[in-house]
């Protein structure tokens, strides 16, 4: 596929904005999936390199909470073996589907998703949480990650902010923490399923690089921001990608 000027100007910019988003609470696949599609992508190729950018924005951010001591490593170990099944599964499921079934799949999960991430009632925050490594805890958190994962490694829009939403209500997890555990098993499930698409040749390393380094500056300072000031960048990003998404669709432009 010969990548353009335009596809560069159109992918770069919204990759930073994703990158932003997605350190803030999650949801930067809802706008860094639909942006190959707009820069015109096969549906295939665009699940795959989409991985590749996001997994060096999800990398640098997961860094910056790893350094700040708010990724609880017992915790990250038993979910990082789930999440790398479930997306290793998912990943490898996305490829035995036809293109045109990933588009329409896309086209129905991308505006739930969007739904789900924009839905400020799920997120359950408990400001003073102290969290017991019960058993039940950790079942509870990983069986999330081993589901969420398959999602992630299947499509990917939306994981992190079903991640801390899945550990906030079930786990009782505060959003801070819920949001360190997250990146660490996004960042397993993005890489892991990346490995997948490599070995099946569907990424575009010349765009998915240059799209990766936006990413990756956008979630370095989207890290450094807190939820709830970055929730007032999360909504009208998302909903503007998606709007641009649907003019393509209806063929507008």
């Amino acid at each position: 596929m010969e990548i353009t000027l335009q596809t560069y100007l159109i992918v770069c910019p919204l990759l930073f904005l994703a990158g932003l988003v997605d350190a803030i609470g999650g949801g930067g696949g809802l706008i860094s999936l639909p942006t190959y599609l707009i820069a015109g992508l096969p549906p295939h190729y665009a699940l795959a390199t989409n991985k590749l950018s996001s997994s060096c924005g999800t990398t640098l951010a997961t860094a910056r909470f790893v350094k700040n001591g708010l990724v609880n490593i017992k915790l990250a170990i038993p979910t990082i073996i789930a999440a790398l099944i479930g997306s290793s599964i998912g990943a490898n499921f996305s490829l035995l589907l036809d293109e045109e079934v990933i588009l329409k799949i896309m086209l129905v999960v991308l505006p739930v998703s969007a739904f789900l991430v924009l839905n400020k009632r799920l997120f359950k925050d408990i400001p003073k949480s102290q969290t017991v490594l019960s058993k039940k805890v950790v079942a509870i958190i990983t069986a999330c990650s081993l589901v969420i994962g398959f999602y992630d490694g299947f499509y990917g829009p939306g994981t992190g902010t079903f991640l801390i939403i899945a550990f906030t209500v079930f786990a009782k997890l505060s959003i801070r923490t819920a949001n360190a555990q997250a990146k660490v098993i996004n960042l397993t499930s993005n890489l892991t399923s990346l490995a997948v698409f490599i070995l099946n040749g569907q990424v575009l390393f010349s765009i998915g690089l240059a799209a990766a380094a936006f990413n990756m500056l956008g979630a370095y300072i989207g890290s450094g921001l807190v939820m709830k000031n970055g929730s007032k960048i999360v909504k009208p990003s998302i909903l503007f990608v998606l709007f641009l998404l649907a003019l393509k669709v209806l063929g507008v432009y």
